[in-house]
């Protein structure tokens, strides 16, 4: 117990570390929009306090029943899926949980396939629209050639730790190995298979909160059946938490690892890794030219 809490610790340093980091990299029109963002969050949570969180969930499940009735409401949400597995957006796990909201565990299957569909888009068109900038930048970036010569040596199982690991975000994973270029397309997507077993907890955690959410099946429900679904919920979310603190906690012992090597390279494929930010697909100016 004392081991996932410290990893949590961790996990929860890395995590405000990385945001930080990230920030002051912003532009001024990228820290404006983190304002606005935040300011949006704000007013949401607002909303909800006078509206009452109640009748939000009502309607909530109202309007994802209306997807699940359309003939093809899962390729909206696959659409949409796909759609933010484009940096820089984000929602990759609300949607997971939608998936649950909306079709129950039947959502996994449409989930999966939106996420492993939508990744390998997003690797597939960053590598064609950015190659020419992706050689130019790797040939001069002694750090980024050798984590590329490390991920070369140590093969799937680096790159499947990697993936799995919650730093960066889905998106911006999607992106950093667009940005490898010994990572193939084939290798990429098959390490994005073992990102599955997160995909089906959010999945499942979706389908409680739906459960809770209606209150005609709430006024069915006894109080049992209403405790246990709501620690089903938080028995998801900590199983998720919990299995992301301890892929943090092992790309960290790998990173340290690489950095205790006499090899030099793989001290410099440490450095890339932690300042994965600066990959030549994820920095603020990677969109500015091909």
């Amino acid at each position: 117990m004392l081991v996932a809490l410290t990893s949590g610790a961790r996990f929860v340093k890395g995590l405000l570390q990385s945001a930080s980091s990230r920030y002051q990299k912003l532009s001024l029109i990228g820290k404006a929009l983190i304002w606005f963002i935040l300011f949006f969050y704000l007013c949401s949570a607002a909303i909800i306090v006078v509206v009452t969180p109640a009748r939000i969930a009502q309607f909530t499940y109202d309007f994802a029943q209306d997807i699940r009735h359309l003939p093809y409401g899962y390729t909206i949400l696959i659409i949409i899926m796909i759609a933010v597995s484009f940096p820089p957006f984000i929602g990759h796990t609300t949607l997971l949980n939608l998936f649950g909201f909306t079709y129950g565990l039947r959502g996994f299957f449409p989930a999966a396939f939106g996420s492993l569909a939508g990744s390998a888009i997003v690797f597939v068109t960053l590598r064609i629209m950015f190659s020419k900038r992706l050689r130019s930048w790797t040939s001069t970036n002694e750090k980024w050639q050798a984590l590329e010569a490390v991920i070369r040596s140590r093969g799937m199982p680096l790159i499947i730790l990697i993936r799995v690991s919650s730093f960066p975000p889905w998106a911006w994973s999607n992106s950093l190995f667009a940005s490898i270029a010994p990572v193939s397309l084939f290798q990429f997507f098959m390490a994005t298979w073992f990102t599955l077993p997160k995909v089906i907890v959010y999945v499942f955690v979706g389908s409680r909160i739906a459960r809770l959410s209606d209150g005609e099946q709430r006024n069915h429900m006894d109080t049992q059946t209403k405790i246990v679904n709501g620690l089903l919920v938080v028995g998801g979310i900590s199983i998720s938490v919990l299995a992301s603190s301890l892929v943090y906690h092992l790309m960290q012992k790998e990173i340290k690892r690489l950095h205790d090597s006499p090899s030099e390279r793989d001290e410099l494929a440490a450095e890339a890794l932690e300042a994965a930010e600066e990959a030549p697909l994820l920095g603020s100016d990677s969109l500015s030219s091909p």
